[in-house]
Formats: structure tokens, sequence, C-alpha cells
């Protein structure tokens, strides 16, 4: 089964930047539409950014388009989320997240994700 290690959150100052990273285990991560999604305190989990299987095609909620870039190293096993311009509004636990292929349910529902990591906390100050 694979599985999903978050990392790269932190604190920082608004219009700072951070790189998360998320590593996954196994060798089917090439097999994987991966997501990055966002989870503020008392919020619902929020969509913020996905990759297809091979790095081709990017997709991204509005409020982040611009400021992150989402990318995947098949040969490393891993998903990035390049985060620049931060905002106060950004903070929160950030998730990476797996859809197997065929999945029909949208790439933004976080329903249709199969695996999960357990999240770094991102913190942007005023």
């Amino acid at each position: 089964q694979v599985q999903l290690v978050e990392s790269g959150g932190g604190l920082v100052q608004a219009g700072g930047s951070l790189r998360l990273s998320c590593a996954a285990s196994g060798r089917t991560f090439s097999t994987y539409f991966m997501g990055w999604f966002r989870q503020a305190p008392g919020k619902e989990r929020e969509f913020v950014a996905a990759i297809s299987w091979g790095g081709g095609s990017t997709y991204y909620v509005d409020s982040v388009k611009g400021r992150f870039t989402i990318s995947r190293d098949n040969a490393k096993n891993t998903v990035y989320l390049q985060m620049n311009s931060l905002k106060p509004e950004d903070t929160a636990v950030y998730y990476c997240a797996g859809r197997k292929k065929y999945t029909m349910s949208n790439y933004y529902l976080a329903d249709g994700y199969a695996i999960w990591g357990q999240g770094t906390q991102v913190t942007v100050a005023s």
C-alpha cells in the first residue's frame, strides 16, 4: 500500500515562500493522480492543486494561481508544492493525496482521493 508523508511546513511571514514535499512509499506512485489540499481549523478540507500522472497537466484553485506551483518527480516518488507570495489566509494544515487512475470523481473533490498523508502545518504571519 502506498503511504504519503508530507514535510516542509513551518512559520513564514506574509510574502515569503515555502516548498512542501510529499514522499510516497511503494512503486506505484506514477499510477496516482496527485493533489494537495488544505484545512484550516473549523473549516472544510479545501482543494489547492493537482497534477496528472506524468506531470503534464496541473490544476489550481483560483486563490493560489500564479503563486503556487505543483510538480512531481516519479523517479523519486515525490510531489512538491512550491508556495510563493504567501498570505495569512494560506495558513492551514496541508495534505497531499493520491487518486487511482480511472477514479470518476472530479479532481478537486477530496472524496475521490484514496491515499492521504498526515499533513504539515503552514502558518503565515501578517
